[in-house]
């Protein structure tokens, strides 16, 4: 009789494996994650078949097939269906009957986002739109990265401005002036170096910096 996965274990159930759902397992088993893989599509399954470590074709709509599935054993599950918005719904509706204690769900706007954490989602993420977020930030040449968390704190990397070129952090007093964390400084063929106030900035250095996202854009605005 097989085991049942722990509930501590790695184990990861992600159901919908088009782009953002298949990025996710493909991802997670690189990481060392044991993953379910579920999928309406018996095509897709297919192709996921020798990637993921197991992969069904199943409707997740209903909770009775996930018990079937052991997926009520995972301690975490991802619902990365994309267009057919009432099977997203109904699926965390269903994961969430199963008692799964982690729910991660795709959602398409806030609307949406908003009725899968009524339906039982404890995190929804809005992949489109933080990719588009993203790459507004990046086409301006300004920034190298950029992340951003809900409640308004950002980090980014981006290059050091002229003024603190040849001079220490403690010296160009960078802080003070812009109110943003200087985390660190990647320098080009070197490892990349925790920030110290002794710690040097040179020309084409990069710096990691965090704080509130209108700070850091307004910093990255003078690099």
């Amino acid at each position: 009789m097989a085991k049942a996965p722990s509930l501590i274990s790695n184990n990861v159930a992600v159901i919908g494996l088009g782009r953002f759902g298949g990025a996710v397992a493909e991802t997670l088993v690189r990481l060392g994650h044991d993953v379910l893989g579920i999928d309406e599509d018996a095509e897709v399954v297919q192709s996921w078949a020798d990637r993921l470590t197991h992969v069904v074709q199943a409707d997740t709509t209903s909770s009775d097939t996930l018990r079937r599935l052991g997926v009520r054993d995972f301690d975490r599950a991802v619902v990365g269906i994309g267009s057919d918005i009432e099977a997203s719904v109904l699926t965390v509706l269903a994961l969430s009957e199963l008692g799964v204690n982690d729910i991660w769900a795709k959602a398409l706007s806030e609307k949406h986002g908003r009725i899968l954490e009524r339906t039982g989602a404890h995190h929804v993420v809005f992949p489109e739109v933080a990719m588009g977020q993203r790459v507004a930030h990046l086409v301006t040449g300004k920034m190298m990265d950029f992340i951003e968390f809900d409640d308004g704190f950002a980090i980014v990397k981006t290059r050091a401005p002229r003024e603190a070129e040849g001079r220490t952090l403690a010296d160009c007093a960078l802080r003070s002036k812009y109110g943003v964390t200087i985390v660190g400084v990647k320098r080009p063929k070197t490892d990349f170096a925790y920030a110290r106030p002794e710690t040097a900035v040179q020309q084409g250095d990069l710096l990691i910096v965090c704080g509130p996202t209108k700070t850091v854009e307004a910093f990255a605005a003078v690099t």
